[in-house]
């Protein structure tokens, strides 16, 4: 489950085209869709030996997170009501640290991706340029697991800010956890152990 919660967030890539007037946009479940096949390719192509290989592998798949996933939105609902007692550049910081916790948590899941598939069911519309795209994960043991897609329109791109996965909100499980540091400590506390585990990750790679 933890490998799908995380692909999940990272199959948002080729959604990535050029911003173009609102009647040329292509919808969110072909830009999911088109998403899904990019990364496959990338994760069927298996890791390599090669250290340089093997980076250049890495860095297309976080080129393809960092493109699309809409962070700033993320960021400010994870945090909710604790986003805007932030100064500025706090808000800037966390942002950055957050994405960079989601890169390195899916990079550990990546190299498990095997046989699994997504299936699509479909897409409906929220309005507010927002939708739902639906889809399935069909395990290598047949198991299936619901998979939505939350997405919003931002400048003539459809831009995905949350995963649902039965029925577990990805937002919502991480304000709980965040939350709770705050309320319990501070954000100077949550701050700390994001930064920290950061440190942790660049001294693991050297």
């Amino acid at each position: 489950m933890t490998t799908w919660i995380m692909l999940a967030l990272s199959l948002i890539g080729l959604l990535s085209a050029e911003a173009a007037p609102a009647s040329s946009v292509v919808g969110p479940r072909d830009a999911v869709e088109s998403a899904v096949d990019r990364f496959m390719t990338i994760v069927q192509n298996g890791h390599s030996d090669n250290a340089a290989v093997a980076a250049d592998r890495m860095s297309q798949i976080r080129e393809i997170v960092r493109e699309m996933f809409d962070f700033d939105e993320i960021s400010r609902r994870v945090l909710s009501r604790h986003w805007q007692t932030l100064q500025r550049e706090e808000q800037a910081e966390f942002v950055t640290l957050f994405r960079d916790l989601l890169e390195r948590a899916y990079l550990t899941q990546v190299e498990t991706a095997g046989n699994e598939k997504i299936l699509f069911l479909g897409e409906s519309s929220e309005g507010g340029g927002a939708a739902i795209v639906r889809s399935k994960v069909v395990t290598r043991q047949g198991t299936e697991i619901p998979l939505d897609y939350r997405m919003h329109l931002l400048n003539g791109r459809w831009r995905i800010y949350d995963v649902v996965v039965q029925g577990v909100s990805f937002i919502a499980s991480y304000r709980t956890q965040f939350d709770r540091v705050i309320r319990a400590e501070s954000y100077g506390s949550l701050r700390e152990r994001l930064q920290k585990k950061a440190a942790e990750h660049a001294a693991a790679q050297r």
